[in-house]
């Protein structure tokens, strides 16, 4: 594999992941014209995907019906890519992702991308509910891939076939907070994304592996990584600092098993976890892919991520209660791109 060529902020792209947050006091259909809001917003600030995330049972989250969103916001804009990030595979019956991602790609030619994961995205009662069966297994996984990829290709081998979906080229992604999908995306050589953004420890070697066992195909004829990063920007870095106690404040909430709605920002979030659950969220949320300041302290973030993660893309994750923040937050990022 040649070298990896050194790379820069400038010539990075960015792309933004939305878990369509329900923020306390409202509901999803809020949620909703806020993602839409966003959207156009990062589209004419020249960002490169628009990624939203399956999550079942959350109650602040509500993109769990993540290919019906994903219409609606391809949509309401025109240019963007659009995406999962990502449909949680062993959920689902692999012929129904092929239709509806084939459909979507049919309705918005070359703007959708399908990422894959294959964590439940919830408990294992939801799981249950979901499935009907907890008989899948980690190793039905890679089957699972295989036979979307089937499902797509111009002559498939099964019977059954993906109408719409059959003979259209949908990028296909492979997630994960761990070495199995870095593994996976290596060998049968697809895009990876790697969730730094709630494991960062394990972001670099898991690169690593994908880069250094990449095997060229069809789809892909060299390693393309992008990784998630957390980012909360603000005009002060002491601004920045208390509208990110609703990103802490959540973390915490799923620590202690006890899902929210985003919570509002407060004063004094240090009253609020003891000194274990304190050493818990900083190991989630790292300094160094949870970046949280001014537009200079953002800036310098994120130059330090590119450079240590060599990343080919970075897709940024803002969980902000006020859509005025969150919209302004993209803003500061957009214009550092300029």
């Amino acid at each position: 594999m040649d070298s990896i060529q050194p790379k820069t902020f400038h010539d990075t792209p960015l792309s933004v992941l939305d878990l369509a947050p329900v923020n306390e006091g409202t509901e999803p259909t809020d949620s909703f014209k806020n993602s839409v809001e966003l959207a156009q917003h990062v589209e004419q600030l020249g960002f490169n995907r628009y990624w939203l995330a399956e999550h079942h049972n959350m109650p602040g989250i509500a993109s769990s019906a993540t290919s019906v969103i994903m219409g609606h916001i391809a949509e309401k804009t025109s240019r963007i890519r659009v995406g999962a990030g990502g449909i949680m595979l062993p959920n689902h019956a692999t012929l129904v992702i092929a239709e509806q991602f084939g459909t979507l790609e049919s309705l918005y030619p070359e703007r959708i991308d399908l990422g894959l994961g294959r964590a439940p995205g919830s408990d294992q009662a939801t799981a249950y509910a979901l499935r009907r069966t907890l008989n899948m297994s980690v190793e039905d996984f890679p089957m699972q891939v295989n036979e979307l990829q089937d499902y797509f290709s111009d002559n498939p081998i099964s019977r059954v076939k993906a109408v719409p979906g059959q003979g259209l080229s949908i990028p296909i992604w492979l997630l994960g907070s761990s070495d199995f999908s870095a593994r996976l995306a290596a060998k049968k050589g697809l895009r990876f994304s790697f969730a730094s953004h709630f494991a960062p420890a394990y972001t670099v070697p898991a690169l690593n592996l994908y880069r250094e066992n990449f095997q060229p195909s069809e789809e892909l004829e060299k390693p393309y990584a992008m990784v998630g990063v957390n980012v909360i920007a603000a005009d002060t870095d002491e601004h920045a600092q208390f509208i990110a106690t609703s990103l802490q404040q959540q973390f915490l909430n799923l620590r202690r098993g006890r899902p929210t709605k985003l919570q509002p920002p407060i004063q004094d979030i240090e009253s609020e976890w003891t000194p274990m659950e304190l050493a818990a969220i900083k190991q989630s949320l790292d300094p160094r892919s949870t970046i949280i300041g001014d537009k200079e302290k953002v800036r310098k973030g994120l130059e330090s991520f590119i450079a240590e993660t060599q990343a080919d893309e970075v897709i940024i994750s803002s969980q902000i209660y006020n859509q005025a923040d969150r919209l302004r937050s993209y803003e500061i990022i957009g214009e550092l791109m300029e």
